[in-house]
């Protein structure tokens, strides 16, 4: 037998993950497919889906870790494919009545549970890396963006509700204009517990049981919450940079 070459061995790799992600079509068929049979959407709605999929497949193979996927990201895969079935219902108002909003808040709902799965594996098989934490952290940010983009369409709130989506993509996008934005964070109880609100707060204000007229404001105080979030952690990695830049400075110019 011909030993694997080191330009084969990557090739291995590639079509092992890709395998992997191939597989993961079968239970986004299965969730958008129901969705659609349920509520008689439209072919394109399917098509969006696997869209949606492929696109997360694609960064998914420039970024993964080697070999493959790993227990853990195979798990967060799964949710992938519940909050892509959902991601694409923004295209289509038709479904945003009683059972729709049901449907929606069940499926986030399962897909929300699913988070502590991921990390629980990855503890478990000793299989977590940085890649896995950057994926399932996308994958949240993602879900709130999409959720406030359906309690929008809803009509229950205005435009500004996707505010509730939009900070965590903001906050990556002003770190190429201050790079000291980009320090890694520590990790903060406070902002897994805030990822968490806010998934709850919007799938409330899409609670067919609640009134239209409480939307507003709980959209209103989970966007004040979360921006004062945000502003600690932005004010810490400030001092952060501050005293990085004293200290540089301080042994460029020593006292005398």
């Amino acid at each position: 037998m011909i030993p694997a070459t080191d330009d084969a061995r990557p090739r291995q790799l590639r079509g092992r993950a890709a395998a992997e992600l191939a597989a993961g079509l079968a239970p986004l068929l299965a969730a958008a497919g129901a969705t659609a049979w349920w509520f008689h959407l439209p072919v394109t709605y399917l098509l969006r889906a696997v869209g949606l999929y492929a696109l997360t497949g694609l960064l998914i193979l420039r970024h993964r870790p080697a070999p493959g996927l790993g227990a853990a990201n195979r798990v967060t895969l799964a949710r992938t494919t519940l909050v892509l079935s959902v991601a694409a219902l923004v295209a289509q108002p038709q479904i945003l009545r009683d059972a729709g909003y049901w449907w929606i808040i069940v499926v986030s709902i399962l897909a929300m549970s699913l988070d502590g799965v991921d990390g629980w594996t990855a503890r478990r098989t000793g299989s977590a890396t940085a890649f896995g934490a950057r994926f399932d952290m996308e994958l949240d940010a993602f879900l709130i963006l999409v959720l406030a983009a359906l309690v929008w369409r809803s009509g229950r709130v205005g435009p500004w509700v996707l505010l509730l989506g939009l900070p965590r993509y903001l906050f990556v996008a002003a770190g190429w204009w201050r790079p000291w934005l980009r320090t890694p964070l520590p990790e903060r109880l406070r902002r897994k517990a805030g990822c968490v609100l806010q998934g709850i707060a919007l799938l409330v204000c899409l609670g067919p049981i609640v009134p239209s007229s409480l939307a507003p404001p709980i959209a209103a105080g989970t966007l004040l919450l979360l921006l004062s979030s945000f502003a600690v952690d932005i004010w810490w990695l400030r001092a952060q940079a501050t005293r990085a830049a004293a200290t540089r400075q301080a042994w460029q110019d020593p006292a005398d």
